[in-house]
């Protein structure tokens, strides 16, 4: 079996082959316990383009780098009004469904 088979298979099974040496928090995939264990090391490797700030995810930077560019990605079916954030959509479409 390929050790990516075996990762996979992990993810349906539950076993959490790696574990953080700074905690007993274990994972199912290497790449999230490398990501966890920038929470203890304060290593955040991924800086934006446009500014000084540095994150510890890749997703954080590109989603920080949307305050720069005005990229709104996530659009009400609603209204058509427009967020950075789908966070933001989720709780902006709570006016319109009254949840």
């Amino acid at each position: 079996m390929s050790s990516s088979d075996h990762a996979h298979n992990e993810t349906h099974t539950g076993e959490k082959s790696y574990q953080c040496i700074h905690c007993d928090t274990s994972f199912s995939r290497k790449d999230l316990l490398v990501q966890h264990q920038r929470t203890h090391t304060g290593e955040k490797p991924y800086k934006c383009s446009h500014c000084d700030k540095c994150f510890s995810k890749k997703c954080s930077v590109l989603k920080h780098q949307r305050i720069h560019t005005g990229e709104k990605p996530y659009q009400c079916n609603h209204c058509d009004k427009c967020f950075a954030q789908n966070c933001d959509l989720i709780k902006h479409q709570r006016k319109h469904t009254g949840e």
